[in-house]
């Protein structure tokens, strides 16, 4: 669960479904996913505004420069799991203000630095004084070699809520701009078929869905953008196992949790099935890997080869974040680098807490190497 101080990265929109008649309705209703694309991303959308998504919440990148430390590691298995070649990618999506990308290449070590090539992918204007060495970018580069890293972006990529209604059927949810609902036509097509394979709704009044189809494009998009190398995405999420009964719509202004207004004065987000997007990440990376293989008969998808799924608290250990705290005796030899450690413990617990950022879901997709993070004895 969110924590009311802790959220996600911008993001741009991905494609999907979404009835006109839902977005042009009398009296200025409107489908969520209309809603909160021109809320968030429309002139003077929220993701806009100069203060940047800092000014709002904080996300594990802004918790502490371990996380980007970590994320370099996960870069460098990348690398060797590539073969060290000559240019290495790193594509952060739903940049901000670059901070992520900027930690990253800090924290390489100098030869693999030498080799590596930053891009931030994101809907504002880059940010004055940001280092040079990093293309911006309004949509991720195709044929990448490398980690392309999503942090909190596909909570952010709007779609469409449904609620069952008195007679038990799923209605797509219309929003005003003051953030007034009602219901509207019953959910179909796509969007329906995606819910009974997700999130199937009982027929029990006032039950609400996010109809997560769009972030499924758009993470297999991202995914297609990988030529060779490693997808990742973390986010808080779901899976079918425990979805959320009413849903995780919600609001972020000024470091507080609110209510989903979509005006354009706060954040609007939604916890991610990731388990969804999974399943058509594999797709697009089987296909793309039985393309380079000179077979242009895309296999069946039904499972998800080489997809992880894992906590952020176990894919941060796996990356050698413990968090253990500092020997007391180092207090006594050292008392300055025993505080220093104290700190990052400190750090590390908070990247890795229990009902909290540790919770995040990584979502884990290679694309034509080995896993970076599978087990490997002789790994340390």
């Amino acid at each position: 669960m969110t924590d009311g101080t802790t959220r996600g990265t911008t993001s741009g929109s991905a494609g999907g479904t979404g009835g006109a008649e839902r977005d042009s309705a009398p009296g200025g209703w409107r489908g969520w996913r209309a809603a909160t694309e021109a809320a968030l991303y429309g002139p003077g959308g929220f993701y806009h505004r100069p203060e940047g998504p800092a000014g709002h919440f904080r996300t594990s990148v802004h918790a502490s420069p371990l996380f980007a430390a970590a994320v370099a590691r996960l870069l460098c298995r990348v690398d060797e799991a590539l073969g060290r070649p000559a240019a290495l990618d790193f594509v952060d999506m739903a940049a901000g203000r670059g901070e992520l990308v900027t930690g990253v290449l800090a924290a390489l070590p100098d030869e693999v630095a030498a080799r590596a090539r930053g891009y931030a992918v994101e809907v504002a204007a880059r940010p004055a004084g940001l280092d040079e060495r990093i293309t911006w970018l309004s949509a991720p580069p195709a044929g990448t070699t490398g980690l392309l890293f999503a942090n909190e972006w596909l909570d952010n990529v709007p779609l469409e809520v449904a609620e069952v209604d008195h007679a038990g059927v799923a209605r797509l949810v219309l929003v005003r701009q003051d953030g007034t609902e009602r219901l509207g036509e019953p959910v179909a097509g796509a969007e329906a078929a995606w819910l009974a394979r997700w999130w199937p709704l009982p027929p029990e009044e006032g039950l609400r869905a996010e109809i997560g189809l769009p972030r499924d494009t758009a993470w297999a998009s991202a995914v297609g953008c990988v030529e060779r190398g490693l997808a990742v995405a973390v986010d808080y999420a779901h899976t079918a196992r425990a979805r959320p009964p009413f849903g995780t719509l919600t609001g972020f202004r000024e470091g507080r949790e609110t209510a989903p207004v979509p005006d354009g004065s706060c954040d609007i987000t939604a916890h991610v099935a990731l388990d969804a997007c999974a399943a058509r990440g594999a797709c697009t990376a089987r296909d793309a890997e039985e393309a380079r293989d000179g077979d242009t008969a895309p296999g069946a998808c039904g499972a998800l080869p080489d997809a992880l799924l894992l906590s952020q608290r176990d894919a941060l250990r796996a990356l050698g974040l413990a968090g253990a705290r500092p020997p007391l005796a180092l207090a006594s030899t050292d008392p300055q680098a025993y505080l220093r450690a104290l700190a990052s413990a400190g750090e590390a617990a908070e990247l890795t807490a229990v009902g909290g950022l540790g919770d995040f879901g990584w979502l884990l997709q290679p694309v034509g190497i080995p896993h970076p993070l599978a087990p490997d004895p002789g790994r340390a």
